[in-house]
C-alpha cells in the first residue's frame, strides 16, 4: 500500500515538474522570437541606400517653339546603340561645317601609326577649333575630295547620307546631305575609334572638346567662326563635370533658299546627340543655337533639381 502511494506521488511530481518546465521553455523560445521582431518582421535588414545615377541624356519628349522649314534631332545611347529622336530623324539637311570632323578623322585613320605632321596638325586644329574653311579644304583634298564622302558612308555605316546636289554648288562638301540619325552615328564612329583609328582618336576628341568662339558677330569671320554654342549650352554642370564634351557645329546663311542651315553635333562616352535646322535668315544664328540648347536641356535625366526618390524601409512582416 505504501509503495503504491509512493509511486503515485512520484508520478504526480513528474507531471507537475513537466508542467513547470514546458511553459518555461516556451517562454524562452517566445522571448527569443519576440526579441527578433516576431513574424520575421525584424529579421529583414533595411535595404542599403541606392546611390542616384549620375545625370545623363536619355530618350524623352521634346517640345521647341520653332518657326522654320526644318527641325529634326536624334540621340544615341552609346552603351546600347539605341537611337531615339523626332519623327523625321531620318530626313536630311546640309551638314555645313559639321562634316569637318570627318575630314580630320579620315586623314588620321589613313595616317595609321605615324605621327601627325606639324602642318596637318595645324590644319586639324584650325578646322576643328575655329571651323576654318581653308584648313578644311586642305584636309578635304588630302583625303580624296568626293571619295571621302563615300568612305564616310561605308566606314560609319550611314544610311541616309548623300553628296550635295544644290544647283550651282555641285561637289561642295558643305552641302552633303545628312540626317540627324546619321549624324549621331558619325559622332559614335568618331568616339569609338572607327573613324580616326586607335592611335589618333583621343587626339581628335580632345581637339573637338576645345572648339572655341561664340555665336556673337564678333566671333564670326568670312572663312572661320566661333562654334562653341548649342548643345553644350543645354548641358548642366552636373553633366559637364563628368568629362569632356566633343563637338562640331555647322552653320551658314544660304542665299539659294534664304535660310540659316544649322547642324549641331556633340558626343561623350555615354551619348551622341545631333540637332539639324533650317529657318529664315532674319532670325539670326542665336535662334538656331538656342534651339539646339533647348533640345539638349529637355533630354537631361534626371532634370536638375529633381527630387531623388529614396526607397522606403519595408513594413514589419512584409517583404
Amino acid at each position: 500500500m505504501r509503495s503504491r502511494v509512493t509511486l503515485v506521488l512520484a508520478v504526480v511530481a513528474v507531471l507537475l515538474g513537466g508542467g513547470l518546465l514546458i511553459p518555461a521553455a516556451y517562454a524562452r523560445l517566445a522571448g527569443d522570437d519576440a526579441a527578433s521582431g516576431g513574424s520575421g518582421g525584424g529579421s529583414v535588414a533595411a535595404p542599403a541606400p541606392v546611390p542616384p545615377l549620375p545625370p545623363t541624356l536619355a530618350a524623352g519628349p521634346v517640345s521647341v517653339d520653332f518657326k522654320g522649314e526644318f527641325f529634326s534631332w536624334a540621340l544615341m545611347d552609346r552603351e546600347t546603340g539605341e537611337i531615339s529622336g523626332s519623327k523625321n530623324l531620318a530626313s536630311t539637311s546640309s551638314t555645313e561645317s559639321m562634316i569637318k570632323a570627318w575630314f580630320a578623322a579620315d586623314y588620321l585613320r589613313q595616317l595609321g601609326d605615324k605621327p601627325v605632321p606639324a602642318e596637318r596638325k595645324k590644319q586639324i586644329t584650325t578646322a576643328i577649333r575655329d571651323s576654318n574653311d581653308d584648313a578644311a579644304n586642305a584636309l578635304y583634298g588630302a583625303v580624296g575630295r568626293a571619295a571621302t564622302i563615300k568612305r564616310m558612308v561605308s566606314t560609319c555605316e550611314l544610311t541616309d547620307t548623300k553628296p550635295g546636289n544644290v544647283p550651282g554648288y555641285v561637289g561642295w562638301w558643305s552641302f552633303t546631305r545628312m540626317s540627324p540619325r546619321d549624324a549621331v552615328r558619325l559622332g559614335d564612329c568618331i568616339a569609338d575609334g572607327t573613324a580616326a583609328g586607335p592611335k589618333h582618336t583621343e587626339y581628335l576628341l580632345d581637339e573637338m572638346s576645345k572648339v572655341r568662339g561664340s555665336s556673337a558677330a564678333k566671333d564670326q569671320k568670312a572663312r572661320s567662326g566661333g562654334g562653341r554654342w548649342g548643345i553644350v549650352d543645354g548641358l548642366p554642370q552636373s553633366v559637364l563635370s563628368q568629362g569632356p564634351v566633343s563637338m562640331k557645329n555647322g552653320w551658314t546663311p544660304l542665299n539659294y533658299d534664304g535660310n540659316w542651315h544649322v547642324s549641331c553635333l556633340a558626343v561623350t562616352d555615354k551619348w551622341s546627340l545631333a540637332v539639324m535646322l533650317r529657318y529664315p535668315q532674319k532670325s539670326g544664328l542665336d535662334y538656331g543655337a538656342q534651339a539646339c540648347a533647348s533640345v539638349t536641356s529637355q533630354l537631361v535625366t534626371p532634370q536638375p533639381g529633381a527630387a531623388l526618390k529614396v526607397p522606403q524601409q519595408p513594413t514589419a512582416g512584409k517583404l
